[in-house]
């Protein structure tokens, strides 16, 4: 099957669906993640009993993505995509019905394992854009993995504005917000019923099962492809992570540091509408080096202070950058392996993803509330922190630039 003038008519069709599923999934069930990276860092600072563990919740949310992603990969490999994403919803529910709980009870514990749950949402959402790539071949391929993505458009501007109507809609602060994403993923059901991705033919005994973990990690465009999703997510979420506390701890309002971060989700997911295309034109490679770059650019912006004008100026280069970082990531990935070694291959790269930005967010809470003596010196050190994870990705494009073509 190719998704050329020269295939069928009902191949194209079913690609073209499954993106509009997929778009349809990342802009109503994503809507939990903005909400929750809105106010999970600032209901976390109400239940801790160290300031300096604020962000853990957030951190939880992230391990359990990690932790999630080779289960869930093989369980997508064995019975289908809509099988994963439906768990995914499932645990999705569950991490509101279990962080709502905490928040009720004023656990901090209770609050953390609902945030572990929440993790494997973010965990299944993380399929989607390979999901995208399944029945699409060709030019169409990284265009769909950026469709999908640009879903979160939707998602941006949902998210934070649920949590200004439900934060403080009753009288525990955040409760709202938590039985907002509950009611969220009961929408799962619902669209993934239309999602028409067949599993991977199952291996017949003797034929070869594609290329094993270690070796999969010796292919350099797989190598390099994993360590730019890995630096390009993880440096966005230590800064977004720190964002929320760093905007209140200057004096702004909870209002406000909703406003930049929908601002920066919007600025995470408006490229998408185009970034597929620069892809198809120029390459992955040269796309996800811009991305390096404009996320440079965000951390100086953000080390030249902490006016109102600064905060949106350098999330909103933070969201752009992640943009072309972690789609031109995606679309190397994806033609990197056969459909055999699908399941390992993706399971192996979100489970290195998810584990970069699961330490990011442990050392981002500690960076903001306990390096220095306020927030503007906190702010200053989560910025400064990017500078040699950008030269390590950078350093891996070059060394994968300087490689014989054939590896490449």
């Amino acid at each position: 099957m190719t998704d050329t003038p020269m295939s069928p008519p009902s191949s194209r069709t079913r690609a073209r669906r499954n993106v509009a599923v997929l778009v349809a999934a990342q802009a109503l069930i994503g809507a939990q993640m903005p909400m929750i990276f809105t106010i999970g860092g600032l209901a976390g600072q109400t239940l801790a009993p160290n300031p300096c563990w604020a962000t853990l919740p957030i951190s939880l949310i992230v391990l359990g993505s990690m932790l999630s992603a080779a289960p869930l990969s093989s369980l997508m490999q064995r019975y289908g995509r809509r099988a994963g994403f439906l768990v995914g919803t499932l645990g999705g529910a569950a991490g509101g019905a279990v962080g709502a709980a905490g928040l009720v009870e004023g656990s901090f514990a209770l609050f953390l394992a609902g945030s572990f749950l929440t993790g494997i949402y973010l965990s299944a959402q993380g399929f989607y854009r390979f999901a995208a790539a399944d029945t699409a071949v060709g030019d169409f391929q990284p265009k769909a993995i950026s469709y999908v993505l640009a879903g979160g458009l939707v998602a941006a501007i949902l998210g934070p504005q649920l949590v200004k109507v439900t934060a403080e809609a009753m009288v525990v602060p955040f409760l709202g917000s938590y039985l907002a994403v509950i009611a969220i993923n009961l929408a799962g059901p619902v669209l993934f019923a239309f999602l028409d991705i067949p599993a991977p033919p199952r291996r017949v005994p003797g034929q070869p099962g594609g290329r094993g973990r270690a070796e999969l990690l010796r292919d350099p465009v797989i190598a390099v492809a994993i360590i730019c999703a890995m630096v390009s997510y993880a440096l966005m979420n230590l800064v977004m992570t720190s964002a929320p506390l760093a905007v209140v701890g200057c004096g702004f309002d909870t209002g406000i540091a909703a406003d930049i971060v929908t601002a920066h989700v919007l600025a995470m997911y408006v490229p998408s509408f185009f970034t597929g295309h620069l892809i198809a034109r120029f390459g992955a490679r040269p796309v996800v080096a811009a991305g390096l770059a404009i996320l440079a650019l965000a951390g100086g912006v953000a080390l030249t202070g902490v006016e109102l004008e600064q905060f949106f100026a350098a999330m909103v280069l933070l969201g752009i950058g992640w943009n072309f970082g972690f789609i031109g990531a995606t679309a190397m990935l994806a033609r990197a392996h056969g459909p055999e070694e699908r399941g390992a291959v993706q399971g192996l790269n979100d489970m290195l993803v998810f584990g970069g930005v699961t330490v990011a967010s442990l050392g981002s809470g500690g960076l903001m509330n306990c390096a220095g003596g306020s927030a503007a010196e906190g702010w200053a050190a989560v910025n400064l922190l990017m500078v040699p994870f950008l030269a390590l990705a950078g350093a891996a494009l070059i060394w994968l630039a300087l490689r014989p073509a054939a590896e490449r």
